[in-house]
């Protein structure tokens, strides 16, 4: 069988740290969730110019996370930038690119955490820009403890694709954000909620497959994690073949 090809959105970081000039950043795991699923994980580096250029190679889309928001201009929200907000403007402009191109193509595509934001907003969502600030007596989703452990439940919505992939309703995820998606646009579905109503996963449940989950199941805490990425491989498989 043919192994598709994965591309992976990259971080992007300033001088300092591990180089004195720009670089690019990506934790290992996110390939590894790709390649034990049986794709072919290709990073993808910023460039405006040469994003239609990648998709016409790629076979699947996953738009990873990072410690940054979306700018808020970007879905109308009038009330301005919570202090919280820091964006990454370029970064954000080329995935946007990329997962118009990927819509558009009915390209395989899954959205991790920042990711999902981003799918949200370009499908024409708003996100609620501060958690604490919107959502009384909500959970820490920016959880303490360490990203490879549980910080809370999710329930998955029944009839989703979401719950079609991990055959369950309720499982434990790991939480690092401070945004979400605030609302469900037209064609869009919410398939996943936290307990205190907070939107963990959004989907477009007439594509092949089309997700977005506030968590990082790359991190394979549970199996429903570990489905999710062989659904989605498998998926950018038939997408190749067709």
């Amino acid at each position: 069988m043919s192994t598709p090809l994965i591309g992976i959105t990259l971080d992007h970081e300033a001088p300092g740290g591990y180089s004195k000039f720009p670089w690019y950043a990506l934790r290992e795991n996110y390939c590894t969730a790709v390649a034990e699923a049986g794709g072919l994980p290709l990073p993808l580096p910023h460039h405006l110019d040469l994003a239609e250029t990648y998709l016409d190679k790629l076979h699947g889309l996953l738009v990873t996370g990072g410690a940054f928001d979306v700018d808020p201009a970007l879905f109308g929200d009038a009330g301005g930038r919570h202090p919280t907000v820091v964006t990454k403007d370029i970064r954000t402009a080329f995935e946007l690119a990329l997962v118009r191109g990927a819509l558009a193509r009915q390209m395989p595509l899954l959205g991790i955490c920042g990711g999902q934001q981003l799918l949200h907003v370009a499908l024409g969502g708003r996100l609620i820009q501060h958690i604490p600030d919107t959502i009384p007596d909500c959970l820490a989703h920016e959880q303490p403890n360490p990203r490879d452990e549980a910080g809370h439940a999710v329930r998955v919505v029944a009839g989703t694709r979401l719950q079609a992939i991990v055959g369950e309703t309720d499982f434990a995820v790991n939480s690092a954000h401070h945004q979400a998606a605030a609302d469900a646009p037209d064609g869009v579905t919410v398939n996943a909620l936290a307990p205190d109503g907070v939107i963990e996963g959004i989907e477009l449940s007439e594509r092949a497959f089309c997700i977005g989950v506030q968590w990082h199941p790359e991190f394979h805490i549970t199996t429903a994690d570990v489905r999710l990425f062989t659904a989605f491989v498998e998926a950018a498989r038939e997408y190749a073949a067709s």
